[in-house]
């Protein structure tokens, strides 16, 4: 035998039945093997078909996503507000007059019945030549007058004289029966008018001094200094307190009625928050209130006091006419507390008019608005469902939940407009709950 020679070979030489058998798994052993090859092939392309699907496929869209949950919540109206003093006076002039430099500034304590400012006596016109002219041609003629008065009075006086003479001689004439009765009658009658004459003479000759004083005044021009100081009103401090503010510092004059001075104790101070008319109607007296941003380190507690009864309109920074209306807040802290704070300071108010301790709230920024209802989206299976929910109390950042949700629903916080309803949604690792 041949070294060279297949096993095979030899078999088919020896044995033609054996090798026919060989030759049949031969053909059964490479039919297999193709079949397997198909099989691998199909697998191959169905295994690469899938990755260009799965690699062609969109991503789930990352959002938020929050749970509902039971918990507090509360209702505050938030507004801008400053502290008032609750008493203030102003103090003003009762009357022309010059007013004195105030001494007094703002801060300075006053005592109730302190001395404020003192009002002097208005100092004389200038007067011009003509206008001086005229009152010294005034001077000669109320001198003259005076003079043709006390003319009169010397008249007048001369004639009772002889009238009081005369009656005298009558009376005496009578006596004897020398003369008739009418004749004492009208010695008499006489001496009456001459002493009424003399009387009216003497008025008038008054009239006339007076009239040169007068004249005389015109032309004359007080120095001040003592008189001026005699003649001086003192205003005085109707209560104990502090200056809150100088209106009129410098001397000059005055007109009756000018405010110079306000006045109050800032240890009683009221805070005055204009809220909108909407938000008041729910704000009631006694309500609990918080005093924020006003300096200090903590908030201070305080309550509503009232609400004052009318409104006024105002506009806003974008040019909205408003109505509003100022809210009364009393502090509750102690005073050591919220020393710092004066007259006319800026502060924020938070004044609660709603609150519960087991409310089933969900994030407003969730909520939108889809015809003319409140809804959300739900994750579902993956997906984002829109689902219309029953909204109660609203804060700004919680919403109350009346229907159309459960708790431990998860919706999705801050949805944007590419999110739709059946969209493949999947959640951001930093995701919160409310």
């Amino acid at each position: 035998m041949s070294t060279t020679e297949s096993v095979p070979d030899i078999l088919h030489r020896t044995d033609p039945a054996a090798a026919v058998a060989h030759a049949a798994r031969n053909r059964q052993r490479r039919s297999q093997l193709r079949l397997v090859k198909r099989v691998l092939a199909g697998l191959l392309g169905l295994l690469g078909l899938g990755a260009l699907v799965y690699a062609w496929m969109p991503e789930p869209t990352l959002v938020d996503q929050v749970s509902v949950r039971r918990g507090d919540m509360h209702v505050t109206v938030d507004e801008d507000g400053r502290t008032r003093v609750k008493d203030r006076y102003v103090v003003s002039s009762p009357l022309l007059a010059t007013s004195a430099r105030i001494e007094l500034h703002p801060g300075d304590q006053i005592s109730d019945g302190g001395l404020l400012a003192r009002l002097l006596p208005l100092e004389p016109a200038l007067l011009d030549s003509r206008t001086r002219a005229q009152a010294e041609r005034r001077v000669a003629s109320a001198l003259a007058g005076q003079k043709q008065a006390e003319s009169a009075v010397a008249r007048a006086r001369t004639l009772l004289e002889f009238a009081s003479a005369e009656t005298t001689r009558q009376r005496d004439l009578s006596k004897q029966g020398a003369t008739a009765e009418r004749a004492l009658e009208n010695a008499e009658m006489q001496e009456r008018t001459s002493r009424e004459e003399l009387a009216s003479a003497e008025f008038a000759g008054r009239v006339a001094g007076y009239e040169v004083e007068m004249a005389k005044l015109t032309l004359a021009r007080q120095s001040g200094g003592a008189a001026a100081n005699k003649d001086a009103i003192e205003l005085v401090s109707p209560v104990a307190g502090q200056v809150l503010r100088v209106i009129q510092e410098s001397a000059g004059v005055v007109q009756p009625g000018t405010p110079l001075l306000e006045l109050g104790d800032v240890k009683a101070l009221e805070i005055v928050a204009d809220v909108l008319t909407s938000d008041a109607v729910h704000i009631r007296p006694r309500a609990r209130a918080w005093i924020e941003r006003w300096g200090g380190e903590s908030s201070l507690l305080a309550h509503v006091r009232s609400v004052e009864p009318s409104a006024f309109t105002r506009v806003s920074a974008l040019g909205v006419e408003e109505q509003r209306v100022n809210v009364i807040l009393d502090l509750d802290e102690p005073r050591a507390q919220w020393s710092a704070l004066g007259d006319g300071y800026r502060v924020e108010v938070r004044i609660l008019t709603w609150q519960t301790n087991d409310a089933l709230i969900m994030p407003e920024s969730a909520l939108f608005r889809r015809d003319e209802r409140w809804a959300t989206f739900v994750l579902k299976d993956g997906r984002a469902r829109v689902t219309n929910v029953e909204v109660g109390h609203r804060n700004g950042e919680l919403a109350e939940v009346l229907g159309g949700l459960g708790e431990g629903d998860v919706v999705i916080e801050h949805p944007s407009d590419r999110i739709v309803d059946g969209l493949r949604v999947a959640a951001r690792v930093d995701s919160k709950a409310p």
